[in-house]
């Protein structure tokens, strides 16, 4: 647990320093941001750290990617909401167990709406999901509740999370480990059988399994 949180202390750093250099050379709305290999050279972090930190920036609404172009700063008056939880959680580190507990509250939300409704709780992927466990195919944990946030169609909800997740202690990244496997097929039966209440504790089970 002490290595990931420092780990997490180090990516709120490196995000805090990407803003600080757009502060230093006053880089306006709309202008180019220094390239990616240029920020981990300055920065003295590896690419693929550079980018998430960039990833992360442009899920808060901070900057935009243009295929071809590069990244810019984005007007984030065009995105309030966004920029409210990038101040507190880019400004707030101490905040994180806050951060865990609104990234659960969009999980649970995402659950109850698929259980609540025949067509989300009947998708097909959900029992593709359950078979590919059963077979002991490598799945990995982000792809599972991904799809349960997209499969409602709430595209916030979807950003949100996204950015929730990458200062969450959860390895979402990580592939599902062996005492997982019937906690997560309870859940996608439960979904499937539109059973609210079995698939939410399904889930606070694998949550706790791995946070």
């Amino acid at each position: 647990m002490g290595t990931e949180k420092k780990a997490e202390k180090r990516f709120l750093y490196i995000v805090e320093q990407i803003r600080e250099i757009i502060r230093e050379e006053n880089i306006q709305v709309g202008d180019k941001l220094p390239s990616e290999r240029t920020l981990a050279e300055r920065l003295q972090v590896g690419r693929s750290t550079a980018r998430e930190a960039l990833r992360s920036m442009e899920l808060l609404g901070l900057i935009e990617t243009r295929h071809g172009e590069g990244t810019f700063l984005a007007d984030v008056k065009k995105h309030q909401l966004v920029e409210v939880l990038a101040r507190f959680i880019l400004e707030q580190p101490g905040a994180l167990e806050d951060v865990v507990e609104t990234r659960r509250i969009h999980e649970r939300a995402a659950i109850s709406t698929l259980c609540r409704h025949e067509r989300t709780a009947h998708l097909p992927v959900w029992e593709s999901f359950y078979y590919k466990l059963d077979e002991n195919e490598s799945m990995v944990r982000e792809d599972i509740i991904r799809e349960m946030i997209i499969a409602t169609n709430n595209r916030l909800s979807l950003k949100i999370w996204f950015l929730l997740k990458q200062y969450s202690s959860a390895p979402f990244n990580e592939d599902v480990q062996g005492e997982e496997v019937p906690l997560i097929q309870q859940l996608l039966m439960a979904i499937a059988e539109m059973k609210e209440e079995e698939a939410l504790d399904s889930y606070e089970r694998w949550m706790d399994v791995i946070e």
